[in-house]
């Protein structure tokens, strides 16, 4: 195992770690203006939800790691204490990228990057309207970390004002994940693309699932099925029923898989594990539990 000291080595150095290993991050793309009127708009990938009563959203716009010097965006929350949070979606990630560049104070980054500003309801900077969600927040804290290079600024931000575009909805009016296709950060120069990696992970909020403890040995300790595998399994709350067992063997199929079984039954655990992983690839917990039972 490598170890590193963050003490021992340059910050930027450790940065370029961190942000290897803290990965996918959101982007805010912070859109803000400055006592005189002057918009300016940039992306963090410090930037995260961390409350939905009140909900409230942060994003850092660490010193900058050269010199230490604040950046615009930061300067203009002290000034102006408001900001629109846009979220990054792919068709719109170049420019967004783009937007980053360090301009001088006072160049309006909507011009330089190609965005569209659309006046907000409540609060003075603009909200970008190429980006599907829009957050109009006003920043309630800052709270500065260090005055060296790289230190965190962190701004808490309430959301006020939520805009979204109904093409990103499905048919229950909540964001589709495939339909919105945001972007996040990676390390470096990578990006990462969420429409095209999406998976199901049920939440454990609603029930108790039985636990790995609770798995039977040769389940446990099996050398084909992972440790997502044993997760998956260990997530249902109660294992099949004698009934639903009963119905589940008549299926010719699964006749076919138990006659399998009895003629090889040397290696019947490595054909039920292996069967049962196939089954979890394609989320059917409930028929991976009945192959393992049978």
């Amino acid at each position: 195992m490598y170890i590193i000291n963050p003490k021992e080595i340059k910050p930027q150095e450790f940065h370029a770690y961190m942000l290897g290993a803290i990965a996918p991050r959101p982007i805010a793309f912070a859109s803000t203006i400055d006592k005189n009127g002057n918009p300016n708009l940039s992306p963090f990938s410090f930037f995260n939800a961390f409350g939905s009563n009140p909900p409230l959203v942060i994003f850092s716009p660490a010193l900058r790691g050269r010199d230490g010097a604040t950046k615009n965006t930061l300067d203009n929350v002290r000034e102006v204490g408001e900001v629109v949070i846009n979220v990054v979606t792919y068709d719109m990630v170049q420019q967004a990228s783009l937007a980053s560049t360090e301009y001088p104070k006072g160049v309006n980054e909507f011009v330089k990057a190609g965005f569209t500003p659309e006046p907000s309801h409540l609060i003075k900077p603009f909200r970008v309207k190429e980006s599907p969600v829009q957050m109009e927040c006003k920043v309630r804290e800052i709270i500065q970390t260090g005055t060296y290079g790289g230190a965190a600024m962190l701004v808490i931000c309430e959301i006020l004002l939520m805009h979204i575009k109904e093409e990103v909805l499905n048919e229950q009016g909540k964001i589709d994940q495939a339909k919105i296709d945001l972007v996040a950060r990676m390390g470096g120069d990578y990006y990462s693309r969420s429409a095209r990696g999406i998976f199901i992970v049920p939440k454990p909020n609603t029930k108790i699932g039985i636990g790995i403890d609770q798995l039977p040995e040769q389940i446990r300790n099996s050398t084909i099925l992972t440790g997502n595998d044993l997760g998956m399994l260990a997530n249902v709350e109660q294992l099949p029923s004698e009934e639903e067992m009963t119905e589940f063997k008549k299926d010719t199929s699964v006749q076919k898989l138990i006659a399998a079984l009895k003629d090889d039954a040397k290696n019947k655990i490595t054909v039920q594990h292996i069967a049962a992983r196939e089954l979890l690839a394609a989320n059917n917990i409930s028929e991976a539990w009945k192959v393992l039972m049978l």
